[in-house]
């Protein structure tokens, strides 16, 4: 796990294999979004078919629109392969699946961008739970990691979000509406 300081920096790049809403296999790239003048909602979870973690990809992909409607693009990733995403993808929510997904589910099969991103348990193999916003130039903006036992709030990244988009100083507490200082 990396100790530097990311965040007020650049973000680093990514190309990923994925399984796109559509459930075909193609690439997510932090450099298309950037093309596309996108903001990005990167986040990391351990690993398909637990617990946790469909609670928190389909809470983000049921509230898409919204992240849509901020000019961001979600990707979820996790070290496992497109073929086991594609499979949980394809299992029903009522049997501990996905469903149907708004946005991609990337594999990151080497590591590479689990370890660069800093949440990689390297003994297991698996990422911890990061959260990363990284604006349309490509500068992390905003870093969380937690303990994979506790899954993460939507209304709080789409909070940060916005607060991020207003260019301003936002206060402790502060919601989209409000004064920034």
């Amino acid at each position: 796990m990396t100790d530097k300081r990311m965040v007020a920096k650049q973000a680093p790049r990514f190309e990923m294999e994925a399984v796109m809403p559509n459930k075909e296999f193609s690439k997510v790239s932090l450099e298309e979004n950037m093309k596309n003048d996108k903001w990005t909602v990167l986040f990391f979870y351990p690993m398909d078919f637990t617990f946790v973690c469909p609670t928190e990809i389909t809470s983000l992909s049921d509230r898409f629109d919204e992240f849509e409607d901020l000019d961001a693009e979600v990707i979820g990733v996790s070290t496992d392969t497109i073929h086991t995403h594609k499979a949980w993808i394809n299992t029903g929510r009522d049997e501990n699946g996905l469903g149907e997904l708004a946005y991609p589910l990337a594999a990151d099969t080497n590591h590479v961008v689990s370890r660069e991103y800093g949440v990689l348990v390297e003994e297991e193999g698996v990422a911890l739970r990061g959260l990363f916003i990284i604006s349309p130039e490509g500068e992390l903006m905003y870093s969380v990691v937690n303990h994979n036992n506790i899954g993460r709030d939507v209304d709080e990244t789409l909070r940060v979000l916005q607060a991020l988009q207003t260019g301003g100083l936002c206060p402790a507490n502060w919601k989209p509406g409000q004064k920034t200082l």
